[in-house]
Order: C-alpha cells, then structure tokens, then sequence
C-alpha cells in the first residue's frame, strides 16, 4: 500500500465550487478499485490550499484512477480553479502509531 497526496490552492472565490464537486463525487474516488482511503485536509493558516491523501493497494490501481473517464471529468473541473500549479507525491508509509 501507498499513499498519494496532492497539494492544491484555489482561488478564494471557487473553494466552494471545489468542495461541492469533491462531495459529490468522493464517493465515486473511493470506490475506484485499489482505492483503501481518501481524505481531504484545509490549512490553518491558508485556507486556499487544500490537501488530499489517498491510499492505494498498488501504483497500478493508482495509475488505473488516473486513467479513467472519473479522473479526467474531476480533474477537468478542478484545475480550472487553481491559483497555482499543483503538487502531488507518491509515498511509502514507515511508521504509524495509532
């Protein structure tokens, strides 16, 4: 398992278009085969930038997603909202204390 998060800033104006379209379709994002988790963080000190983790089986089930007619429609929408370039990171989690 592995984790992808993407970092993205929106212009103040369109968060709430970023949210209700993240609502409606997270359910969909999570159901994608391979998909174990998805989650989505504001920052505290700016609340234009906006995270999401998402845990993966395998890269594959990972670049599958982004393969898919979900991903493009969601990304589509939502990079017409930025205020600056994405950044995502693909990880291995080492430790988690729960």
């Amino acid at each position: 398992m592995f984790i992808r998060i993407v970092k993205m800033s929106f212009h103040e104006a369109n968060i709430p278009l970023f949210l209700e379209n993240f609502n409606q379709i997270k359910e969909q994002i999570r159901g994608s085969k391979g998909n174990c988790l998805l989650e989505l963080y504001q920052d505290q000190q700016n609340p234009c930038i906006f995270f999401t983790y998402s845990y993966w089986e395998t890269p594959e089930d990972l670049e599958n997603y982004r393969q898919s007619a979900l991903f493009d429609s969601v990304w589509t929408f939502t990079k017409k909202l930025f205020n600056d370039k994405p950044e995502a990171w693909s990880v291995d989690k080492l430790v988690s204390l729960t």
